[in-house]
């Protein structure tokens, strides 16, 4: 692990299943410090995903980041239902957590990055592993975020890798590709982790039992939530396992693992109404000669790890960084029975 001091970080989630395991990587990552999470309509709506995020963070013992509702629907067009058949219809795979007596801040989602940006200025880090609304909005409210953000790390696109909304495009930007426009298009560097690289890094049930064997109530609900989406991930893979995108996005955002290829390049998101849209249009037009440098490129696109990122993860999650929390009853559906039936 790549250590650094810890750093204040911004999340803005859509919290499905594998949202839940990012935030349940940042919350136990050392060199992180989650001072604010905003949320958007993408696997669940905006509403939904601050209500599956307050209850995980009453979970793993952390009330007192502040939760915002970000948009309910992207900059062109309305929400379009979530991915229930991907998530659950709850978004976290039918399992029922406690529910936190906390409510969501008066703010919106981009007005509490706005917020922290001017608070921790130049020091704050922001992870997105949703569609990229908020932000969008965030930089209508502040024309100066690029000049108060340290980093930006995006889940999101496919460089050479098939999409997974579409044949070319990734959900994340592939539900408001306008709003991904303008986020990758602004003064800023970005960190780009695709399709290409979370697709390739895969969590096994083994890892999964290794979860619910844990004597924590937060990684125990995790276990409980992976089963739903390995039971997606069955069609894809041919067995019971799932990618791993936005645990892999926030790992990259702390440090907590290495990579091997991140060329810097140019990238456009494809706004036409064709078979394009949604596209993140990489130029890795420099593969064959090592990628070097091109002028004005402000995209690092994440195409390869240096190490795998399963063991990391586990490791991670099942560290004594959480704090203690009351033992806490988690009730799920029928894991086995949910990937047999391919839910």
């Amino acid at each position: 692990m790549i250590e650094q001091p810890a750093s204040p970080f911004f999340l803005d989630c859509d919290t499905g299943i594998d949202d839940a395991l990012a935030l349940a990587y940042l919350l136990a990552a050392p060199n992180a410090e989650l001072v604010g999470i905003g949320t958007v309509s993408g696997n669940i709506s905006a509403a939904g995903g601050a209500r599956n995020t307050l209850d995980l963070l009453q979970l793993a013992g952390h009330q007192d980041i502040p939760v915002a509702v970000g948009a309910h629907d992207p900059l062109v067009g309305s929400f379009r239902g979530g991915a229930p058949h991907v998530h659950g219809a709850n978004g976290i795979g039918e399992v029922e957590l406690p529910t936190s007596n906390r409510e969501t801040v008066s703010e919106s989602a981009a007005e509490l990055l706005v917020r922290l940006a001017n608070q921790y200025a130049g020091e704050l880090r922001v992870v997105l592993i949703g569609p990229l609304t908020n932000i969008a909005q965030a930089l209508r409210l502040e024309p100066k975020l690029p000049e108060l953000i340290a980093e930006i790390t995006i889940m999101g696109g496919a460089a050479s890798a098939p999409g997974n909304i579409t044949a070319v495009a990734e959900a994340n930007i592939a539900n408001d590709p306008e709003a991904a426009a303008e986020v990758l298009a602004a003064d800023w560097d970005v960190t780009l982790v695709p399709l290409d690289v979370t697709m390739t890094n895969v969590l096994e049930e083994g890892h999964r039992q290794e979860l619910l064997a844990t004597d924590h109530p937060m990684a125990q609900a995790l276990g409980g939530m992976l089963g739903y989406y390995f039971g997606f991930y069955v069609n894809q893979f041919g067995r019971a396992c799932s990618a791993m995108h936005d645990p892999l996005a926030a790992a990259i955002a702390v440090g907590g693992i290495e990579v091997a290829i991140a060329p810097i390049v140019h990238v456009e998101v494809d706004t036409t109404d064709g078979p394009g849209r949604g596209q993140t249009v990489c130029d890795l037009r420099g593969l064959y000669m090592g990628f070097p440098e091109q002028p004005g490129a402000r995209c690092r696109v994440v195409l390869s790890l240096a190490e795998e990122f399963a063991p990391h993860l586990l490791e991670t999650l099942q560290s004594d960084w959480f704090p203690e929390a009351a033992a806490q009853s988690v009730s799920t559906l029928d894991q086995e029975e949910a990937v047999l039936s391919g839910r």
